[in-house]
């Protein structure tokens, strides 16, 4: 979509106030006084104080800002992720797009309709059948009782739970929930398709299919995805913007490798320094620096080895003393791969002394995203050397690496050089 798609949701200095503990202001004089200033477009008189929504640290005030100033554009057929820490904000501004609740200052313009899976069962009656259930949401939606007749097959076969389609949706699952759900509100004609991290309960089979339909329904149909999830694989592939929440503020909007690189540092801070570890009886790291070339820092290129350097000191001569790292694939927290330094040697004895060891990532190996190395060091079939495990982030980059045009949304996590020998057949 170019530059001039409509606008299908705008949102205007929106912001939204809870009262810890309380609902309402307690007293009905207090409630008067807040709906009479609502209905003449004032500001309510109890929401002038207050502290921003910080998850980690106890609030002060009575009064709690869960989103502050938040200002948004989304263009029809965008894709939209949305990411932050719990207690970030993610669920309340889906829940005031989904006109569940309401802002307590600001605006919000929508132009289409809203399919929206926040929580499990969102919408449904628990005592009536998931067959009646979708026919319920579907009028919800403004379809004809013809409309949705055309869908039901469609809709029951993607979720997969025909055998209890006319069983009291009370008696499923947390799975078959989300399955129907999703698939209600995948399948039904509306503008706007809203998704909470809720596909975290189904199965990795259909959180697969889930993302393969989200992302045909908004190439194909040019309908407009809001996605929150944790699994940052699943952002990269899917969403061509990205929304960073913090505290209830916007911290980022814009690209989506850039906006997971910057929130996965602030995750896992930068920490290529080792300093003031705790001392081991036989051994002590004394640095880990992970570095290209000269330079040392956490942002690499996929198309130059990355040097993986460990300094020690063996206090006594020991046998069975293995170095070595996982690295793990930050969106998945899948292991790639462990490595340890006498792959190549049967020797793993070390006198007295101080040591460096260096390990080396082959170029065009991984491709561009988010990694760690996390340090695995231990005393072959007695123990691993006990301190913190040490985590060190790397974001690596494609600048003038291979197949630039094309490495951005490839699957996998790795992207070897793979050689190919073209040549041309001739017919006899």
């Amino acid at each position: 979509f170019g530059e001039m798609a409509e606008s299908i949701i705008k949102i205007e200095n929106l912001s939204k106030q809870y009262r810890l503990g309380t609902v309402g202001t307690k007293t009905l004089q207090g409630d008067i006084k807040r709906w009479w200033a609502k209905i003449n477009g004032k500001e309510d008189p109890f929401s002038k104080i207050g502290e921003s929504n910080s998850f980690h640290k106890l609030s002060n005030s009575e009064y709690l800002w869960a989103l502050r100033d938040i200002n948004l554009e989304i263009k029809q057929g965008e894709v939209l992720g949305i990411i932050g820490k719990n207690g970030a904000g993610k669920s309340t501004l889906l829940k005031i797009i989904s006109r569940i609740t309401t802002p307590t200052t600001g605006s919000i313009t929508i132009n289409g309709r809203i399919a929206s899976l926040l929580e499990v069962g969102t919408g449904f009656h628990p005592e009536l059948s998931g067959r009646e259930n979708i026919f319920i949401n579907g009028a919800i939606l403004g379809m004809t009782k013809a409309e949705i007749k055309g869908k039901l097959d469609e809709i029951i076969d993607f979720s997969g739970v025909e055998l209890y389609i006319d069983t009291p949706v009370k008696r499923y699952s947390s799975g078959m929930y989300v399955r129907l759900a999703f698939a209600v509100a995948a399948h039904l004609e509306s503008e706007i398709l809203i998704v909470d991290e809720v596909l975290a309960v189904g199965d990795a089979e259909f959180q697969k299919k889930c993302l393969g339909k989200m992302e045909d329904v908004s190439k194909n149909d040019g309908r407009t995805v809001l996605f929150v999830s944790h699994n940052m694989t699943a952002i990269a592939n899917l969403c061509n913007i990205l929304f960073i929440l913090k505290d209830g503020t916007i911290d980022f909007c814009g690209n989506v490798d850039h906006g997971i690189s910057r929130y996965l540092k602030r995750t896992f801070p930068d920490n290529n320094k080792i300093l003031d570890l705790p001392d081991d009886e036989i051994f002590k790291l004394i640095d880990l620096t992970v570095f290209q070339k000269d330079n040392v820092n956490s942002e690499f290129y996929t198309n130059q080895p990355i040097y993986v350097k460990f300094e020690y000191l063996v206090k006594n001569p020991i046998n069975g003393l293995r170095i070595g790292f996982d690295l793990i694939d930050d969106s998945s927290g899948m292991t790639i791969f462990r490595t340890f330094h006498d792959d190549q040697s049967e020797s793993t004895f070390h006198d007295k002394g101080r040591f460096s060891t260096i390990a080396l990532i082959p170029a065009n190996f991984l491709k561009i995203g988010n990694f760690s190395i996390n340090i695995a060091i231990g005393i072959h079939n007695l123990r691993w050397i006990s301190f913190e495990k040490i985590s060190v982030p790397i974001t690596l980059y494609n600048i003038n690496g291979i197949n630039k045009l094309y490495a951005d949304h490839r699957p996998g996590v790795i992207m070897p050089l793979i050689i190919w020998e073209n040549k041309k057949v001739l017919l006899q």
